[in-house]
């Protein structure tokens, strides 16, 4: 379970290096600029240290790409300025679990044990803790109708690609290949990201030909506009968010799903949300809330028992 622990501590990571990003660059260099970043650094070592495209299940990380880093991240970038990045975060994660561990259920014939089940729900009930909006803190966006369904398809991009990414293990394992490590890891993350490349770039381009495609900025709910100043460190943001999320965050997160079933790395995976609030408070002075705290260590426990279960 140790790449899951890994998986979201850079997501955590990440998500101060996206909201920068974001700010520096607008949505579409943003999103696309930390994937092409991914695909150069992982399509290098894809291609020297990995097995490249020489895979049984090549295929099978390509349409999970489609699904987790095309449909998935543009559910998550429709959300945000709908929901608010809390109740986006809260879609997201809390549902992609149940997601993943009922598909990998009924396609694959995995079957998480009852203790799995109960300490995987402690985990997103702390997730759910720490960050639902409340009257002392509300989003600070306008919450609109039409997000919720955006957050159901980032919810269902994520569960359902690490659905197919699973199955794309148990494709390579049935072939031979040596599935359960981190050199495949990195190598399907890669394999990931070049399918969600290519799907959110020939989306953007369909919307620019079509003519409704504005481009904006998101509004992140955690974002402190004042904070991040305009035009400032471009690339470097850029750059960070790249690394952090879809080359090491990612290739953990595919590591992970090639040792664990979905239904125990994505409720780890979820805490990532708390992970960032130290980081937040370390690089922004962004001060926790009691309650924040209280639902991390509600689901630091959670991921303590879960591994001595595992």
């Amino acid at each position: 379970m140790l790449p899951s622990f890994f998986a979201a501590f850079f997501f955590a990571f990440n998500g101060t290096c996206a909201r920068h990003n974001l700010l520096a660059n607008g949505p579409i260099k943003a999103n696309l600029g930390r994937l092409i970043i991914a695909t150069l650094v992982l399509g290098t070592f894809a291609h020297t240290l990995g097995h490249g495209f020489a895979s049984a299940s090549v295929r099978w990380f390509f349409l999970s790409g489609v699904i987790g880093m095309g449909l998935g991240d543009l559910g998550v970038y429709a959300a945000l300025p709908r929901l608010g990045s809390r109740i986006t975060v809260l879609m997201t994660q809390c549902l992609a679990a149940p997601l993943a561990a009922i598909g990998e259920r009924l396609w694959l014939g995995t079957q998480l044990s009852l203790v799995q089940i109960l300490w995987g729900t402690l985990i997103l009930a702390g997730v759910v803790v720490a960050i639902t909006p409340s009257r002392s803190s509300p989003p600070r966006v306008s919450i609109r109708p039409i997000g919720f369904l955006f957050g159901f398809v980032a919810a269902c991009g994520q569960g359902f690609g690490a659905l197919v990414s699973r199955k794309g293990v148990n494709v390579a394992e049935a072939a031979g290949e040596a599935a359960h490590n981190a050199t495949f890891g990195l190598t399907s993350a890669y394999q990931r990201i070049l399918a969600g490349l290519v799907f959110t770039s020939a989306w953007f381009l369909v919307l620019h030909l079509i003519g409704r495609f504005r481009a904006r900025k998101v509004e992140i709910a955690y974002a402190h506009e004042a904070n991040a100043a305009k035009g400032t460190g471009k690339f470097s943001w850029l750059l960070a968010n790249g690394l952090s999320g879809p080359v090491f965050g990612v290739g953990c997160y595919q590591w992970a799903l090639a040792t664990t079933p979905g239904g125990v790395v994505l409720p780890i995976v979820a805490t990532a949300p708390l992970l960032a609030i130290p980081v937040a408070f370390w690089l922004e002075g962004d001060r926790p809330s009691r309650r924040a705290i209280a639902g991390g260590i509600v689901a630091v426990a959670g991921c303590i028992a879960l591994t001595a279960a595992g």
